[in-house]
Formats: structure tokens, C-alpha cells, sequence
């Protein structure tokens, strides 16, 4: 999922062209769904993204600009479920932390979530979150979409855990590759 504008960012370029240690987010999370175990990748883009829709080099599916949750299940209607969705936000994705989500996905729908306090310790910003089974979680950007029961998978997993929403989280995810 590459479509969505990023006005928490203000950045000078669309959000999935914003660079992480020199390489745009959305190049580093497509080389991580390619080295890993999923059987096709796209790049959903928008209106609002047409910089990222030149530069993936993916087969890209041209969402409506509606939103993340309409723009979502308008991409979902054009493939086969179950499908793993990611954000173009998760610079510190990898080819491990994929095939772990797939890993742990058995049936029906799965939501991959961090607790926030590891969020918090890592230093990077929290603006959802949710509570499940008593922890307080916040969704990673990565789901899986199919039919029935939704699961939710919990990961301390750092890769997971960055998203790149403001300014400080793109210094954080710097810091945590350059370790």
C-alpha cells in the first residue's frame, strides 16, 4: 500500500519515496516481499502518489486516492484472498519478518500488532492502537486478508514495529540499521 499522502511526514517527496538511510521506504519494503516467500508482490498507488507509480518496479494496481480503507478494498476486489497487505512505511521490513507473518497465518484474516510499549522504547510514534486479550497493541501495517475469523499475530520484532510517520520515526529507523 503506496497511495496515501503523509501530511504527518511534510516531506519534500510523496511518503514511500521518503528515504531511510538513503534508499526510498518503498524500495525497501519491496525487497523485502521479494526475497521472501510471497507469491506476487503489487504496489497499490494513487492520485496522489503518481512519483511512486513511476518509480516501482512492480505491476501496480491504481487505487481511487479515497483513503487507506477504501483504497485497500478497492486493490482487494482486483486479487485472489488470501492476500498479505503491507504498508510502504515499514523500512525496516525483511525477508525474516515476512515469512514469520506467513508463518504464524493458519486461516481467515490476521492482524499483525506490536505492543505500544515497545513502540515506545524503540522511540518511534504510536497513533493507533487497540487492545487485545489485555495488552495494549498498535496494528504493525501488515495484515493478512482472507475469509473469517480475524487473528491477531504480536510481534516485538523492531522490523514491525517502525513505522514511518513523522520526521523522528525516519531518525529512529536510521539509528536501528546503522546498529
Amino acid at each position: 500500500m503506496c497511495g496515501g499522502r503523509g501530511t504527518r511526514l511534510d516531506a519534500d517527496v510523496e511518503k514511500p519515496l521518503v528515504p531511510v538511510a538513503g534508499v526510498p521506504m518503498v524500495d525497501r519494503v519491496r525487497d523485502a516481499l521479494v526475497a521472501s516467500r510471497v507469491d506476487d508482490v503489487y504496489a497499490v498507488v494513487s492520485p496522489h502518489t503518481p512519483a511512486t507509480r513511476d518509480h516501482v518496479d512492480l505491476p501496480v494496481i491504481e487505487a481511487p486516492g479515497d483513503g487507506y480503507v477504501d483504497d485497500l478494498a478497492y486493490a482487494l476486489e482486483r486479487v485472489d484472498q488470501p492476500v498479505l497487505t503491507v504498508a510502504a512505511d515499514l523500512p525496516l521490513l525483511t525477508e525474516t519478518s515476512v515469512n514469520a507473518v506467513l508463518d504464524a497465518f493458519t486461516s481467515g484474516s490476521m492482524t499483525v500488532a506490536v505492543p505500544t510499549a515497545r513502540k515506545r522504547r524503540l522511540g518511534v510514534s504510536v497513533d493507533t492502537t487497540f487492545t487485545h486479550e489485555g495488552r495494549d497493541l498498535a496494528p504493525a501495517g501488515v495484515n493478512v486478508v482472507g475469509g473469517g475469523e480475524d487473528l491477531v499475530y504480536v510481534s516485538e520484532d523492531p522490523s514491525l514495529a517502525v513505522n514511518v510517520n513523522r520526521p523522528g520515526d525516519v531518525r529512529v529507523a536510521e539509528e536501528l540499521l546503522s546498529s
